[in-house]
Order: C-alpha cells, then structure tokens, then sequence
C-alpha cells in the first residue's frame, strides 16, 4: 500500500473547502497523484510536499511564473505551458491558496464543460 503523503492530504483537505460550492468540483487521479476538476476540466492538484499543481492556460502563464513560489511544471522532464508549479512554502495561508485557485479558474471556467 502506497505512503501517504501527509501534505498531499493537508492541502487537498484545504483546497475541497475552498472549492466546497463552486460549481460541478470533483476529483480525479491524474499525473500520478490526484487532481481537482471542474465542469471535468483539469483546475489544480496537490503535489507531494504540499506544492499545487495549477492549470493557468497558455495567456496567464508568463504573469503566473512571476509570482512568489512559482515555476515552470515539467512533466516527463517537459515543461508544460499553461501548468505552473507552486512551492508549498507560499501555500501556507488560506488567502494564498484562495488566489491561486481563483487564478485557475478564470481559464478553467472559459472552457467547454466535460
């Protein structure tokens, strides 16, 4: 049975009240770890050590990687435009993660639902 990563499970605890009444939310495995979706499209995922996978789109991307804890996500040692990893340090406040995921969710919401 797999390790329980205790700061997966910490920030998706968080991120499930933030999301509790926005629209159709549920969750997903994905990218080897879970992630959250709305109207079944990709919107974020907790990653081991508490860092956030967040899906920005292609436009808000380069504005993305300027704020604090941000970089590049790189999937299979690819860098995926559009996907900004963020460090969980910078996670650490409600306030934060609330922006974040509001960030993705102005480009998830201008998706065609799944």
């Amino acid at each position: 049975m797999a390790k329980i990563d205790m700061a997966v499970e910490e920030l998706s605890d968080r991120i499930r009240q933030i999301l509790a009444n926005r629209g159709s939310v549920r969750e997903q495995r994905m990218f080897g770890g879970m992630c959250f979706m709305l109207n079944g499209n990709m919107l974020v995922g907790p990653m081991k050590g508490g860092g956030l996978l967040a899906r920005v789109g292609k436009d808000a991307y380069q504005e993305a990687l300027k704020r604090p804890g941000a970089g590049p996500m790189k999937f299979t040692g690819k860098e995926m435009p559009g996907f900004v990893e963020v460090s969980g340090d910078v996670l650490e406040d409600d306030a934060t993660l609330e922006d974040w995921i509001t960030l993705c969710e102005a480009f998830v919401a201008g998706l065609p639902a799944k």
